[in-house]
């Protein structure tokens, strides 16, 4: 696969949204000769990374490039942005304990995957003996499925929660909302220019 695939894919979809086969045979038209299975699993790689947005037209699917304003208010994008160098044994529970905490309620699958945490990542989470997060068994799972619109959830999409309140995934989930609140806000003329180390 051409290693500048993203950019023509990002060429072609500049200020427009296409389906797969517009993509692929735009491509095609460009030099580039992919399989249309090939080119369906890569584009949806993309939008696992938050490079696109996949969107539901039904009897297909359509993508369109996310611009910057759209990944800023992304809350998915924010986080996964966040937290994407941790090791998936810190980053899965960190992902469950931010969200539970800010959704006020366990976490989907699919919102792990649009995280960028995988299906596979979450089982093996769950085989570890070091686990901390545990299937949920919360009676009101099928009205939160019923009340999130943001995203489309698969029927019967299981969630996470934590095992236990953890005051060192409390405390790291504390340091990546502020740590998101300093990249989304603009914080000059509050904070001061030299780091002073005590008070006097």
């Amino acid at each position: 696969m051409p290693q500048n695939l993203n950019e023509k894919i990002n060429d072609v979809l500049v200020d427009r949204q296409l389906s797969i086969s517009a993509i692929t045979r735009e491509l095609k038209e460009k030099g580039f000769v992919e399989h249309r299975l090939v080119l369906t699993g890569y584009l949806r790689a993309l939008r696992d990374l938050k490079k696109l947005q996949e969107i539901e037209v039904p009897p297909s699917k359509v993508y369109k490039r996310l611009d910057y304003q759209e990944k800023s208010t992304d809350i998915f994008f924010i986080i996964g942005d966040q937290i994407k160098n941790l090791d998936m044994e810190i980053r899965i529970p960190l992902a469950i304990c931010i969200l539970s905490k800010l959704f006020k309620r366990p976490v989907f699958k699919e919102e792990l995957i649009h995280l960028g945490i995988n299906s596979k990542n979450v089982a093996n989470c769950l085989e570890s003996s070091a686990c901390m997060i545990t299937v949920s068994k919360d009676e009101n799972l099928k009205l939160y499925r019923s009340e999130i619109t943001r995203i489309p959830l698969p029927a019967n999409d299981p969630a996470y929660e934590l095992k236990d309140e953890d005051t060192k995934m409390v405390s790291m989930a504390n340091m990546v909302l502020l740590d998101t609140i300093k990249d989304l806000v603009d914080l000059s003329g509050l904070t001061p220019k030299t780091k002073q180390t005590k008070l006097v």
